[in-house]
């Protein structure tokens, strides 16, 4: 089954992790899927890994589905203002589907350090990235799917509330985009478009397992490190979540709303691809975090 064949998606950091699963999922879901960042082939990002765009666009296409890669710096308003000129270009002004996953902060945050001392230009650029990148892109994505009278945003964030994350500028850079959504969908609703966001748990990510130093076939090898890495998950089980949801009949009811990877596993039977079901906000209340 193809529920979203014939719908157009963005996915605004598609490199890796959650961008790129929630890539493959719109794709095998039926969505033709550009996908974009900074990262492509023979030039990487600062960021410095080996992952592309590129690559997350060739595993759509060998996997049946359609797929357009689009270097894009998401801070620079002209590369997005080219970008969407493209989509509706090429797709007769048509989109359905627009992800934020954009982040690029992870060698920018300093744990254990007091505001005060932080980098404050780490700490700006780290804003920048989580938050002007998907306010731009949001900005030139909206007008298209205004124009139909229909679409989807959907941020991606770490957290499905509030609280502080235990550093002041990550903290703000993921609480933020919570707001972002709720505003989004405020604004969008008379036009019968919908903002939401969602978030993984533990999330297993290429990066993660770097950190850990284990691969996907031994990942477990890590819970010695940290036992809560027990609880963790792929990237693939938020991005089934999404593929199910960006497919629902009732979407309308979900707008503005805050969903997690473990709560779209309940309501759609969602399973990773490992063949688990893990649920971290049930792990999160019994351990008391």
């Amino acid at each position: 089954m193809k529920p979203l064949q014939g719908k157009v998606a963005l996915v605004a950091g598609a490199t890796r992790g959650a961008g790129r699963a929630i890539a493959l999922a719109l794709g095998e879901a039926g969505a033709t899927v550009y996908c974009t960042g900074r990262s492509v082939k023979g030039s990487p990002s600062d960021i410095g890994r080996t992952e592309t765009i590129d690559e997350t666009a060739e595993l759509i296409v060998a996997r049946g589905g359609v797929a357009y890669a689009v270097r894009t710096d998401h801070t620079s308003e002209a590369d997005v203002k080219a970008l969407f000129e493209r989509v509706a270009a090429e797709q007769d002004g048509k989109l359905d589907i627009l992800v934020n996953d954009i982040w690029g902060g992870e060698k920018l945050t300093e744990w254990g350090v007091p505001f005060w001392e932080h980098s404050l230009s780490k700490g700006l650029t780290m804003l920048e990235r989580a938050i002007d990148t998907h306010l731009i892109t949001s900005h030139y994505a909206a007008p298209l799917m205004v124009k139909r009278g229909s679409g989807l945003i959907v941020e991606i964030t770490d957290g499905h509330d509030y609280r502080y994350r235990g550093s002041l500028f990550y903290s703000l850079s993921k609480v933020s985009v919570i707001h972002l959504a709720e505003g989004m969908a405020a604004d969008l609703r008379p036009h019968g478009v919908h903002a939401l966001v969602a978030t993984p748990g533990f999330l297993r990510s290429e990066e993660m397992l770097d950190h850990f130093g284990v691969t996907e076939a031994n990942w477990r090898d890590a819970i010695a490190q940290d036992p809560h890495f027990a609880q963790s998950e792929t990237p693939h089980y938020l991005a089934r979540g999404l593929a199910a949801l960006a497919a629902d009949p009732q979407l309308a009811d979900k707008s503005g709303k805050a969903f997690t990877s473990w709560g779209l596993s309940d309501e759609y039977g969602i399973v990773d691809v490992d063949g688990n079901q893990p649920h971290w906000g049930n792990y999160a209340a019994k351990m008391g975090f």
